[in-house]
């Protein structure tokens, strides 16, 4: 075959150029067989064409050189044309079908599969044969075993149960969902326990809000409407205070309030949820000096277009934790297992103030009693009858007795088994409890994760084998900061990060349907592109998600390419794991879906809030889900687009263009970092040249290559500073010294010293020039190591350093 290539891939020059030609012609005279070399120099003045047939019939046919001279005479030069081109096309046939045939084979299914890299392949795929399965038909066997009335049925039985973490109906629930994964006959099934720290209100002291004087006498109560509604891991105690309007509490809002003369510092700070969590508003307060913290949701935030029945009732307060991080904050970094006996510590997110979920009733009480400057009008919420200014106000004293509980926690897993890299996990993950109904918190990802079990598990009795392992996993303790899917991958870092390839998270799958978001990882942000060209729209009947969802004229990843955000469990596997992740979302294109952690938070106001399309936006989701499993367990090649980090790196530190005279004047220069993201940029061609080149049919080679691109992200989390003090190490997306953006907030405070009032910035934070070195330095080797680790072996390892 390989000769007939050559032969053909040469050019009519090399095909028809004047040589000498040696012939080794038969003797028939001769005994034996004794071959003779003559050189045909006359021979050059023929035609070559007919020199070129004659030499192929004077090796094939054996009466003798008479016989070929008179058979050659017959053939004209328009015959051998002919001749020679219906043979090339025969050829040209027969090694494209024979080429087809191999790409669509795949030899880890009982049948064969089709593998898909990009779009043209979706639309070119072969129908479906006797004895095998394209990329068409997967897509049909998963629509054909997807059952959207038992999607349906699911989510409303889910958010009828009590699954608060701890509880004995969540107990009860964990073991329900073990034995629906054993009737699903996956190849693993099992649970894990952890014993973690969470915290809960204690009904004999309810936590309390009063009106005092300035002798510290108490002048009235103003009572909690939702009295069991709590911050987990706000500080215990009591603060005593005058109140200030601190609009959604983010930094650039305490800096406003510098500006206009009120000092957060001493005071008590009055926060509308939005815009940031529970836990950064807090960070912020805490950080300018705050003493406590009310947190309240204002209908100016609530879907002006929801009818008035469906809008979140005034006397409902908001649920939310309030730890700047996640996991277990009272053994971080390390996993919460019962025989584990740390010393005592705490996670350095923990707020040291005390913190309450209030309703916008008793905000509106609030607001009302404040005087001083009024808000800028882009604070001011609609709330009745209030005027909206910062106050400060009379003094409060905010007391709160919520206490610490050592409290197991269940996560159950179960694993449909690769047939070709078994060790290599996909891992799909959704939140099983809730605080209250939980519909759209967590009973839709609960849903969901049981349907795409019941789906896969159809196709895999109906001949599908995925080459990678399929682990489902459902967690506990999610509410309290992923307690549960954090906790797992600290007491299995060390292993993890060689085997999980990609994490799905479910968690969050349908706050409304106007627009749909990946939060994810640059790796998977091509493959959700083309995905996204195959899940028909649940609006908008003839279109794709990918026609719904994209503005023309508009970057697509613009409209639905967001980062990982800390609360969802997902970033737990990118940031603290090194796991390319990815968790989707249907919202609203207004203000978010208003109910969610709160107790109205019900199957009714969430199917209620998207005019009756619940079931059909959910199948919409398990359809996006369902097919980006279908690759990712079961193309050859892993995916994931490892390159498209170059330009991530250069977004990223672009940035620091700005400061660039800055470190000039103390002698410093960015021209590692840039040296270092083009090592990386030639490290990823090269390993994509390499991979283009390779044999598909080689598992060996496939798997060495799945292996180095797996690890991709987990070549971003810094490898010089600990995970016992800095858990989350991705330089991109991680918190601590060792971040871009940790660096860019330090060369930041260089240009802000010396200008304007030391008091309007945070008496905490100054610049320091050794700290400023080291973070150019951990940067900078982070990025160099990420390169030289694509590289693949160390030979091959060609840097500028």
């Amino acid at each position: 075959m390989e000769r007939l290539q050559g032969f053909f891939l040469k050019s009519p020059q090399d095909l028809f150029s004047h040589h000498p030609y040696t012939i080794y012609k038969q003797e028939e005279e001769n005994q034996g067989k004794q071959l003779e070399e003559n050189e045909m120099q006359e021979e050059e003045r023929e035609d070559s064409a007919a020199l070129i047939m004659d030499m192929e019939l004077r090796t094939t046919n054996h009466p003798g050189r008479n016989w070929g001279k008179q058979r050659r005479q017959n053939l004209t030069p328009k015959i051998i044309t002919y001749f020679i081109l219906i043979n090339l096309l025969i050829f040209i046939v027969a090694f494209l079908l024979g080429y087809i045939a191999f790409r669509g084979s795949c030899q880890s299914c009982k049948v064969s599969v089709s593998e898909v890299s990009d779009d043209l392949g979706y639309e070119l795929a072969p129908e479906t044969s006797g004895s095998t399965l394209y990329w068409a038909d997967l897509r049909e066997m998963f629509h054909k075993y997807l059952d959207e009335e038992q999607l349906k049925s699911s989510i409303r039985t889910m958010s009828l149960l009590e699954r608060s973490s701890g509880s004995p109906g969540m107990t009860a629930l964990s073991h329900q969902i073990r034995d629906m994964f054993y009737q699903q006959k996956l190849d693993h099934v099992w649970m894990d326990t952890h014993y973690v720290g969470l915290q809960f209100p204690d009904p004999a002291q309810p936590n309390t809000l009063h009106w005092i004087n300035g002798s510290g006498d108490i002048l009235g109560e103003l009572q909690l409407e939702d009295p069991d509604v709590y911050c987990p891991y706000s500080a215990k105690g009591s603060a005593i205070g005058g109140l200030i309007y601190a609009n959604y509490g983010q930094l650039k809002d305490m800096l406003v309030l510098q500006e206009k003369g009120l000092d957060p510092k001493g005071h008590l700070l009055l926060v509308r949820i939005g815009h940031v969590s529970f836990a950064e508003k807090v960070s912020n307060a805490e950080a300018f000096g705050a003493l406590g913290v009310l947190i309240y949701p204002d209908p100016a935030d609530i879907h002006p277009d929801l009818h008035k029945k469906l809008r979140l009732s005034n006397h409902t307060a908001v649920y939310g934790h309030v730890h700047l991080g996640t996991g277990d904050p009272y053994t971080p970094g390390f996993p919460s297992f019962n025989q584990t006996q740390f010393p005592p510590v705490e996670s350095s997110g923990l707020p040291s103030i005390p913190v309450q979920p209030i309703s916008a009733n008793i905000a509106a009480q609030l607001l009302r009693k404040l005087s001083g400057p009024k808000a800028p009008p882009e604070w001011k919420g609609t709330l009745s009858d209030t005027p909206y200014q910062l106050g400060p106000g009379p003094t409060l004293r905010l007391v709160v007795n919520n206490h610490r509980a050592s409290t197991p926690i269940i996560s159950i897993f179960g694993c449909i088994e690769g047939r070709s890299e078994p060790d290599h996990y996909i891992v799909i993950g959704a939140q099983r409890d809730a605080w209250g109904p939980g519909a759209a918190k967590s009973a839709v990802g609960t849903a969901i994760l049981l349907e795409l079990v019941r789906t896969f598990s159809a196709m895999v009795r109906n001949g599908f084998q995925p080459r990678r392992s399929l682990l489902f996993v459902s967690w506990d303790a999610g509410d309290f900061g992923n307690v549960g899917a954090t906790e797992w991958l600290e007491g299995y870092l060390t292993m993890l990060h060689l085997k999980a390839a990609v994490y799905v998270s479910l968690d969050n799958a349908v706050l409304g349907d106007d627009q749909f978001h990946a939060k994810t990882s640059p790796l998977l942000t091509s493959l959700i592109k083309s995905i996204l060209k195959q899940v028909d729209s649940p609006n908008h009947s003839g279109q794709t998600l990918y026609d719904q969802v994209v503005v023309p004229g508009q970057s697509w990843e613009a409209e639905v390419i967001r980062p990982l955000p800390m609360d969802s469990s997902a970033y737990s596997f990118t940031a603290f794991g090194g796991v390319p992740a990815v968790e989707f979302s249907f919202t609203e294109e207004s203000p978010p879906y208003p109910f969610l952690n709160t107790k109205e938070d019900t199957y009714e106001n969430l199917h209620g809030a998207l005019q009756g399309r619940l079931p059909a936006v959910a199948r919409a989701v398990v359809m996006v889900v369902g097919q980006l499993l279908i690759r990712l367990s079961h193309d050859r090649l892993l995916p994931l687009d490892f390159g498209c980090y170059g330009d991530v790196i250069l977004k990223h530190i672009g940035r620091l263009n700005e400061f660039s005279g800055d470190l000039k004047a103390r002698g410093l220069t960015l021209q590692w970092i840039y040296s270092a993201r083009g090592d990386y940029i030639r490290s990823a061609e090269k390993l994509q040249k390499e991979i283009y080149s390779s044999e598909e049919s080689n598992e060996r080679l496939m798997r060495m290559y799945n292996v180095r691109i797996m690890r991709v992200e987990f070549y971003f989390l810094s490898q010089y500073v600990s995970p016992a003090i800095y858990p989350f190490r991705h330089i991109f997306l991680g918190q601590g010294n060792h971040t871009l953006r940790a660096l860019l907030e330090h060369l930041q405070l260089l240009r802000d010293e010396g200008v304007g009032d030391s008091s309007i910035r945070n008496s905490r934070s100054h610049f320091e020039e050794g700290r400023l070195r080291r973070q150019l330095a951990l940067l900078t080797w982070t990025l160099q190591g990420a390169a030289n680790a694509l590289s693949g072996d160390v030979w091959n390892i060609d840097n500028n350093f």
